[in-house]
């Protein structure tokens, strides 16, 4: 996907207590491997501990406990443990990640998004209550915060579709987990703003009450203005980038036939100033913010759009339209990270041909070959070449467990 890059490499996969995976030692195959077996054994599973190694967060759970093997969960310490052997251009890096619980207690309490930031889509989540997150690299404890970046995974899964079809909260999740992975400022900054965010809220809140003055606003709106101008403005550059590598991408896939064009759409009206931009719409919404209790404007609140020949795919998109869409934004992500980091990144595809016809499983084929790692899931072998399971790690994947039953030539 990149020019002849240095490829990072995931060399071992330790796995205790991680979903239905009791134990597990893998060696990972590193070109090419190939997780075959029926739904509901494993192989999605894998792959989210690959990604949650990664990112430090799941792209299915929306708590972690559920991480947890259920047959642990009835242990005196509920745990699961996750470890992760990887070879960079830099050195080796080793990743370790516990998780630590009590035994559950039923709770009839709802989950509350009063800051507006979606909570369970923010790319920082606060623990799970009554479980502990340890994390260590090359066993040295550290903050999630830190964590990200140290290895750089792309995934691509049937979740995927919803990035084009689904709500923007996605869609911002998903740009932000790109800069993330390559920008250790982004990290912070983005962070930062959204404390901001809960912050400035609460305090909207009270002067809604009458607990507190319009005046007070003046500190969390200079904060808001700071650090969400830096969001949007790497969040544009970024999207440059991946506009054009998509748009490349999109027009292999469907022979020249169509014309993608990913829009940055801004809440606020912004020229070249963004911080200018900004500040006089909150000037001018600052009646409103208060009223909701919420601040409405932001970064927080911005979306992407994908069009297609000028055509909004989220709305007028047909379900292979929108899934090509999402496979041309994956793969042009890969080729965006291989361009900042310097080396190509571990590639994740769960289920990737279940839905392609014969072209688009062609150009995948292609696109993968001489790349660098990728792991890929399938319920069978129907839809690859001899030639490419010649070249492939097989491994069949059953409750669980994991038997290699091929072997790259």
């Amino acid at each position: 996907m990149c020019y002849n890059p240095p490829t990072m490499l995931l060399e071992h996969l330790s796995l205790a207590n991680f979903r239905n995976y009791a134990r597990l030692e893998l060696d990972m195959p590193h070109n090419v491997g190939l997780l075959v077996g029926e739904n509901g054994q494993g192989k999605s599973n894998l792959l989210e501990a690959i990604y949650y190694l990664a990112t430090t967060r799941s792209y299915r759970a929306s708590n972690d406990r559920e991480l947890i093997n259920w047959l642990a969960t009835n242990e005196p310490l509920p745990h699961a443990r996750l470890v992760a052997k990887v070879h960079r251009q830099g050195g080796a890096v080793q990743l370790e990640l516990t998780l630590l619980g009590q035994p559950e207690r039923p709770s009839d309490e709802a989950p509350t998004d009063e800051d507006g930031l979606n909570g369970r889509l923010s790319l920082f989540q606060p623990p799970t209550a009554s479980l502990q997150k340890k994390i260590r690299v090359n066993g040295v404890p550290k903050r999630a915060i830190d964590v990200i970046g140290q290895v750089n995974v792309v995934m691509f899964g049937p979740q995927d579709l919803d990035l084009v079809s689904g709500a923007p909260a996605l869609r911002r999740r998903y740009l932000d987990a790109t800069l993330c992975q390559t920008n250790r400022r982004y990290v912070r900054v983005l962070q930062r703003y959204n404390r901001v965010v809960t912050q400035r809220n609460h305090l909207l809140r009270r002067i809604n009450a009458g607990h507190a003055h319009p005046e007070e606003l003046a500190y969390w709106d200079d904060e808001l203005i700071t650090l969400g101008s830096q969001i949007i403005a790497n969040r544009r550059e970024a999207l440059s980038l991946l506009d054009g590598m998509a748009r490349d991408i999109n027009g292999q896939l469907t022979d020249g036939q169509e014309h993608l064009h990913i829009a940055y759409r801004c809440s606020i009206e912004t020229g070249d100033d963004i911080a200018a931009g900004f500040r006089d719409a909150l000037a001018r919404y600052r009646a409103r913010d208060i009223q909701a209790g919420m601040s409405l404007l932001g970064p927080h609140r911005d979306d992407l759009a994908f069009l297609v020949d000028g055509v909004d795919m989220r709305i007028y998109g047909s379900r292979g339209q929108q899934r090509t869409v999402a496979l041309s934004l994956k793969f042009a992500e890969a080729r965006y990270m291989c361009g900042v980091v310097g080396e190509e990144p571990i590639l994740l595809l769960d289920d990737i041909m279940s839905e392609l016809d014969t072209n688009r499983r062609r150009w995948v084929l292609q696109a993968i070959e001489g790349g660098g790692q990728v792991i890929i899931t399938a319920t069978d072998v129907d839809a690859y070449s001899p030639q490419f399971l010649d070249r492939t790690v097989v491994m069949h994947v059953r409750a669980g467990i994991i038997e290699q039953i091929g072997i790259a030539h």
